[in-house]
């Protein structure tokens, strides 16, 4: 196959446009019954928009909706300890800015889910938290403590020595893992900062000095008239970030990342029958729009971006009868995330997010570019989906079992 077939195939999974592509064909074949795992209730939609809306109504009666970013975990309680850490930073915009995609890059990528039987202790407050605010306050802490930094002088800093030291021990110490008190998927969690230490190292154009923080100069070099579409953001950080998803599917040397194989998934060539979910990716490029928004940039187009295809939006779905299991074994064992219940159930959560989306919508009175698909995840569906699965489950757990190696859920 020639190299340049498969260059443009790998090139191409690597983007927004392939994701929606890949599910939508999935979504077809669910419409004709055709699917192994999953049937659709697409009728059922009304319901868990109905549900949706009232959410974000009793949360937010005015629609002033954030967008959904990592930065709402750090505000849970009502502290905004983003606030508190940068009031000791200098005057200086871009240096805060760089410090804040720092912590958003660090704490997303060790946000994969921690299982129901986590806990995290915040020493400041005293107050314990689980699953993704623990998650977020541990490395929230841990980046304030310089976990992620070589020069001691220097704690708000993350770069590409300090991240390729991280051994699973001291990541452990920092999230108060430990036999009493598990944490799902540590050893991948520590995997993937060593990755992103060595991808910091190997594009020095990019990361001057190893520095993490650079990813910000990096996208104001690319930003035109005050403007970079949401769009050039993820498939940024899908090209640069590449290299550090352990054991995953690649194209012509290109490491694919949250792509996998699924029957239905169309497309020909090099790329055929893969589909691409990008989830903590794209769970990243929402939340890099508020550090480039106090830099004076425009992020453009958020909707080109989709929906996340993780547990809590998937949960809704099925909770709400939209997506039906076709055979006990969708809910009677436990999932990796290659297979194809997972992939299916994934892959099917984009497409039904955005129509969810338009429902949602029309019941609040509010048009597309006032209530972007941004708003729209962070102020019903992901909150819906714990809700609902936390009055079926006693333990709140999604209602299929997932595997989880800490790298992608």
């Amino acid at each position: 196959m020639p190299p340049d077939e498969v260059s443009a195939a790998a090139a191409y999974l690597l983007t927004p446009e392939a994701v929606r592509d890949r599910c939508a064909a999935i979504h077809r074949a669910g419409e004709a019954g055709e699917l192994a795992h999953f049937a659709l209730h697409v009728e059922r939609l009304h319901g868990a928009a109905d549900a949706v809306a009232k959410l974000i109504r009793a949360n937010h009666p005015d629609l002033s909706v954030p967008y959904h970013s990592r930065w709402r975990h750090f505000e849970v309680g009502g502290v905004d300890r983003w606030r508190a850490l940068a009031s000791i930073l200098d005057d200086d915009p871009v240096e805060r800015a760089r410090v804040r995609v720092e912590l958003a890059v660090t704490s997303v990528l060790l946000d994969a889910g921690a299982g129901t039987d986590w806990r995290y202790r915040e020493p400041r407050s005293g107050d314990t938290f689980a699953r993704s605010e623990g998650l977020a306050l541990a490395s929230f802490d841990a980046y304030a403590a310089g976990l992620f930094s070589a020069d001691a002088t220097v704690p708000l800093r993350a770069d590409a020595a300090a991240l390729r030291e991280i051994d699973t021990p001291r990541l452990a110490a920092a999230f108060q893992a430990g036999a009493d008190n598990p944490l799902v998927g540590l050893q991948g969690r520590a995997a993937l900062l060593h990755g992103l230490g060595r991808c910091l190292a190997a594009a020095p154009e990019v990361f001057a000095g190893g520095r993490l923080g650079h990813l910000l100069d990096h996208l104001l070099a690319v930003t035109a008239d005050g403007r970079l579409p949401a769009r050039t953001v993820l498939v940024t950080l899908l090209r640069l970030f590449a290299p550090i998803w352990p054991g995953r599917l690649g194209l012509g040397g290109v490491n694919l990342g949250d792509v996998w194989r699924h029957p239905r998934a169309g497309g020909e060539g090099p790329s055929a029958g893969l589909v691409p979910l990008h989830k903590l990716s794209q769970w990243l490029a929402y939340s890099l729009i508020e550090p480039l928004e106090e830099c004076g940039v425009a992020v453009a187009g958020l909707d080109d971006l989709t929906g996340l295809a993780e547990y809590r939006n998937g949960g809704l779905l099925v909770d709400t009868g939209v997506l039906a299991p076709r055979h006990d074994g969708v809910t009677g064992t436990a999932h990796t995330a290659d297979s194809e219940v997972i992939v299916e159930w994934r892959a099917l959560t984009v497409p039904l997010l955005d129509q969810l989306a338009a429902l949602v919508r029309r019941r609040l009175g509010v048009s597309q570019a006032a209530f972007p698909l941004a708003r729209v995840l962070e102020g019903g569906t992901w909150h819906a989906g714990r809700a609902l699965a936390r009055e079926l489950r006693p333990d709140g757990a999604p209602p299929i079992r997932l595997v989880s190696d800490g790298t992608v859920f």
